[in-house]
């Protein structure tokens, strides 16, 4: 298990899904707790900065992440 070292600070991680608890827990579980190398957050976090992460990117969006990164680099 690899938990993420962004927990502390993570507004996915402290309940941004209060109102899906099932899903929110399944998603913390995969991409928190057990692989945060996967996680659209922790991507973007690396790659751009934690000051870049969406509040409203959520850690399945890998696609949206990688659209973030390349849209950053173009604009370099």
């Amino acid at each position: 298990m690899k938990e993420c070292k962004n927990l502390t600070g993570c507004p996915f991680f402290n309940d941004k899904m209060a109102e899906k608890p099932a899903l929110a827990s399944m998603m913390k579980k995969r991409y928190c707790l057990d692989d945060s190398t996967s996680c659209a957050r922790y991507i973007v976090c690396e790659a751009l900065g934690k000051e870049n992460v969406p509040e409203n990117l959520f850690p399945n969006m890998t696609a949206r992440a990688e659209e973030l990164i390349t849209a950053q680099i173009h604009s370099v």
